[in-house]
């Protein structure tokens, strides 16, 4: 008998909310460089017509503490009760790269800043009757140690303390989920990571260990949560809830200079499925894809047509993956550039109500997969958020 499935929709949209600092200084807000948080309401409302009744999104905790200890959540309620109103559930990052200028997850004052921030949300959760709600607690804890702690691209900018920040990060997770259970202990807690596969250069000993240990580093954080390794930090089976697999073009590479990742025409491509079977078989937890998507002309539709495809085939063979989120679901800007990544469903903004362009080709292939989805036996969604509310 098949699990009942967390999500209202298989298939989900996600709205990018990245805030890190970038390597030059510069605060990101990928929510403002969107314009969603002027047209949440728009953007929410939009997708039921297309058979997306889950989203993910975020909050932006450099906006919400300004200052330390004290919450204002003046950037949040709006997006909450756009989203209720849309009677959309939304999954919700609490950290999504970024944090308070005056923090860094160095400090040793992080965890406790973060567990508060965290019980604080969801207090606000708890008011605005998003019962039960899903969260996840840091967005991509292995990439984030990576790109700020190993490599030094985000803040706090540091190079060789990549496992260190990693720790910390589950360490801050965990604290967090604690404090959100205090509040809600019917929350739904969602880890979120890359899904990769990493090649040798050569097959001489040394390139083929290189790239093993590589690859095996993708599982490190979610061993940590589920108390599989580093037991000092507190990690259980209790943690690890859902397990969100985000998946690009480019998540199989090989380990060399550049990186260089290889495509589905290539002999060493491993499919998606023997992936998620992997996955799956060392958790044995539900999981979902938690983004995917391809970047510009028609590769978003026949990008889709490949999840599709291999997520059937995951299901087939009995893995429990329980949704695909398409994100961004609206264009977002390069981090660095700035310019358009064209990847959505939506384009950017066309009038003053929020109004934005569809992408029919990946719509089509979109009310496509739904119908291919509905011939097979998927979990059985909850009931529809209710749309009564308390106010704040």
């Amino acid at each position: 008998m098949q699990e009942t499935s967390p999500f209202q929709s298989f298939f989900m949209g996600g709205f990018e909310c990245a805030t890190h600092r970038r390597i030059d200084g510069t605060r990101l807000d990928l929510v403002i460089a969107t314009r969603h948080d002027r047209h949440a309401q728009a953007d929410y409302a939009r997708l039921p017509d297309h058979g997306i009744r889950t989203a993910r999104d975020g909050l932006r905790w450099h906006l919400i503490e300004r200052r330390p200890g004290t919450y204002e959540f003046a950037s949040l309620l709006p997006m909450l009760r756009a989203a209720r109103q849309a009677n959309v559930q939304v999954i919700w990052d609490l950290c999504h790269y970024g944090w308070p200028d005056d923090l860094t997850p160095f400090e040793p004052n992080f965890v406790r800043r973060f567990a508060r921030f965290a019980r604080a949300a969801a207090e606000v959760l708890a008011e605005e009757s998003i019962i039960p709600p899903i969260v996840v607690p840091i967005n991509e804890i292995s990439f984030l140690s990576w790109v700020a702690g190993e490599v030094g691209h985000f803040s706090p900018y540091a190079h060789g303390r990549g496992h260190e920040l990693k720790q910390r990060l589950v360490e801050a997770a965990i604290a967090a989920i604690e404090a959100v259970w205090e509040i809600l202990p019917g929350t739904r807690i969602a880890h979120v990571d890359p899904l990769v596969r990493v090649l040798p250069a050569s097959q001489h000993p040394n390139d083929v260990i290189a790239a093993r240990r590589y690859h095996e580093a993708q599982y490190e954080a979610w061993d940590m949560l589920c108390g599989k390794r580093d037991a000092h930090l507190g990690g259980h089976p209790r943690y690890l809830d859902i397990i969100g697999a985000n998946y690009y073009p480019h998540n199989q590479w090989i380990l060399q200079d550049g990186n260089p990742s290889i495509g589905l025409d290539d002999p060493r491509y491993r499919p998606l499925r023997q992936l998620l079977t992997d996955l799956y078989q060392r958790y044995q937890r539900p999981m979902f894809i938690s983004e995917t998507s391809a970047f510009g002309g028609n590769a978003r539709e026949h990008w889709l047509r490949y999840i599709g495809r291999e997520v059937r085939a995951a299901l087939k063979q009995g893995l429990s993956v329980q949704g695909i989120c398409l994100y961004p679901i609206v264009d977002a800007p390069d981090w660095n550039t700035g310019l358009p990544l064209h990847a959505g469903l939506w384009q950017e903004p066309t009038s003053p109500n929020g109004e934005r362009t569809l992408y029919q080709p990946l719509a089509e292939e979109l009310r496509r997969q739904q119908q291919l989805f509905a011939q097979l036996s998927l979990p059985e969604a909850p009931a529809p958020l209710s749309a009564n509310s308390k106010t704040r």
